[in-house]
């Protein structure tokens, strides 16, 4: 029989706080992280986003190291370095070296080709940094949170946008499922505060300059945000053997692709992920008590998640409680769903809702308790995370208490 997947480790980084403890903190006091960006959105029209205030990558990183570290990838050692300790694992560990490792990713390392590109363009250089490509890679993340915890099993990084924190998860989870691995390192991390991408992102014409209140009438966009989120799973006879402590079960994943449009969401493919997530779990809709949407804040995706949530629970959706955290965090991409599974996961283990920060009155369409701007205590045994990314690519996690 496969084994049954635990979360015994937490480490994430972002605007809300530097260790899951400041983070979780932070979501139950409602606290927004939103802010100006200043001088760092110097020539675009964005003006907002969620910063990781005063980040020093010299107080956590040597300087031989730091120049093969990413901003993206300093973020991900970070938080895959307290996950683990907070698994009570350490890197000298057996189990550790033949881990597998998945870090997903929206965007790689722009920092780095940030700075290649100012170098060849605007100051006329010809000649680069000779490590810009093992620097600024995709893959670059996963690599280093390899290195620096010694682990020697399949590493790999996911790229699919908004979702790729999720879809990571989704390959640890398949792995110890199938018993290639007992333990698995898994995430997503982004760093997307640079000029040019700032630039894309106002190309777009989605990024509000006010707030990101999901799912409310007067919501004007989504807001960029960047950190990781980094979870430990293990199979549950690796767990039980060495007597871990458990946060919840991971128990069941569902994936969709809309096969439609590159950016407008599509309500049949992102319900075809939730209910497949259900069906891998074994858990039946009205057992769910908890939703943490994607929620991005975006007139489309809010309105097009309601009605998922409608066609997949049926009556029973407005039982549900759901919110969207990256009212509080932002949207950082592909670490936002690894976050917000981690805002989950301790909704399930302390039985409190987070909020969805921001909100006024709901929207057109958006007709769910979306826990607006104060958390509620309640009894969670059950909870679903969304993801839904740019190109239609879907993922849906299901937590269970254990």
């Amino acid at each position: 029989m496969p084994e049954r997947v635990l979360i015994t480790g937490l480490g994430a980084i972002c605007a809300l706080g530097t260790t899951v403890s400041d983070y979780w903190a932070s979501l139950v006091a409602g606290r927004s992280a939103i802010g100006p960006l200043g001088n760092l959105a110097a020539g675009t029209r964005i003006s907002i986003g969620a910063t990781i205030p005063g980040f020093a990558p010299s107080k956590h990183f040597s300087s031989d190291k730091l120049s093969l570290l990413d901003r993206y990838s300093q973020f991900a050692v970070l938080a895959a370095r307290e996950a683990l300790t907070d698994a009570g694992l350490s890197k000298d560990e057996d189990a550790v070296r033949r881990a597998g490792g998945v870090i997903g990713t929206g965007c790689g390392g722009k920092q780095t080709d940030e700075e290649t590109y100012v170098t060849l363009y605007k100051r006329g250089r010809c000649r680069v940094h000779p490590l810009t490509i093992p620097k600024g890679m995709p893959s670059a993340a996963a690599s280093m949170v390899s290195q620096d915890l010694g682990i020697q099993g399949p590493v790999f990084s996911v790229a699919s946008a908004c979702a790729s924190g999720a879809h990571a998860i989704t390959q640890g989870y398949m792995m110890i499922k199938a018993g290639l691995v007992e333990v698995a390192v898994v995430g997503g991390t982004d760093a997307p505060f640079t000029f040019g991408l700032l630039k894309a992102w106002e190309a777009l014409r989605v990024v509000s300059n006010d707030t990101c209140r999901p799912f409310s009438r007067d919501r004007t966009g989504m807001v960029l945000g960047e950190g990781s989120g980094v979870l430990i799973l293990e199979s549950e006879e690796h767990a039980r053997r060495r007597g871990a402590a458990v946060y919840a079960e991971l128990c069941g994943c569902g994936m969709s692709s809309d096969a439609d449009h590159i950016t407008r969401p599509n309500v049949g493919g992102i319900a075809r992920a939730i209910q497949n997530a259900l069906e891998d779990a074994r858990v039946a809709a009205d057992a769910v008590d908890y939703v943490n949407a994607h929620g991005t804040g975006t007139i489309a995706n809010d309105i097009a998640e309601t009605e998922a949530l409608h066609c997949v629970f049926g009556p029973y959706a407005r039982k549900l409680r759901v919110s969207s955290t990256k009212s509080m965090h932002g949207h950082a991409l592909g670490a936002s769903s690894a976050l917000e599974l981690i805002a989950t996961v301790l909704a399930v283990h302390h039985n409190v809702t987070p909020p969805t920060a921001n909100f006024t009155q709901a929207g057109e369409g958006c007709d769910l308790d979306y826990t607006p701007n104060t958390a509620r205590e309640q009894n969670i045994r059950v909870a679903i995370s969304n993801a839904f990314a740019f190109g239609g690519l879907n993922a849906t996690l299901v937590i269970n208490s254990y």
